[in-house]
């Protein structure tokens, strides 16, 4: 059976910092939406060059968070008012004091897990592949180069136009990635 290969974007050679943080001001300008910035280590600034939004991870982390507290309340009320009623010391079946470590407890642990499970849903994590592994030489990007790739799906790609623009504001070595349908 064949495969069909398909075009995912451009992918421009950067060699410094300076000339990829540019670079990426110039195609946020430019209007570019599906566009990444890769690099061997995190480029300080690089997220507002590329106009990127606030993460959604700290609301997961705050429903996390909610949910444990409540899930505390609720075991902590169920076993000692409901369950198992049982006064001992002339304490109520149920008070926000004594069982305060549970609901600490769940607090912190499903907040943890919030934030775990939100970075995998927003990154959408796992990626095993991505086409840009297959440009020669990415390995280097690990080490001392800087990629920018903007994807065929971006509404402003044009292939000639793009690569163009690409030259314009520095990119070396721009190359047509294409992955298997």
């Amino acid at each position: 059976m064949e495969n069909k290969l398909e075009q995912y974007g451009l992918i421009a050679e950067f060699k410094t910092v300076t000339a990829v943080y540019h670079a990426a001001e110039k195609i946020r300008n430019a209007g570019f939406k599906n566009w990444d910035v890769l690099s061997p280590f995190p480029i300080h600034g690089i997220d507002h060059a590329m106009g990127i939004k606030r993460s959604k991870v700290p609301r997961f982390t705050l429903i996390g968070g909610i949910s444990g507290c409540l899930l505390g309340v609720l075991l902590v009320w169920y076993m000692n008012a409901y369950d198992y009623p049982l006064i001992v010391g002339g304490k109520p079946y149920f008070s926000f004091i004594f069982p305060f470590p549970v609901f600490y407890e769940l607090t912190i642990l499903l907040a943890a897990f919030g934030s775990f499970f939100g970075m995998f849903l927003t990154n959408k994590l796992p990626m095993h592949y991505h086409p840009v592994f297959e440009k020669k030489g990415f390995s280097r990007a690990t080490d001392d180069h800087f990629y920018i790739v903007i994807e065929t799906a971006d509404p402003l790609f044009d292939p000639s136009k793009t690569e163009t623009f690409l030259r314009e504001i520095g990119g070396q070595d721009i190359t047509l990635l294409e992955e298997e349908q």
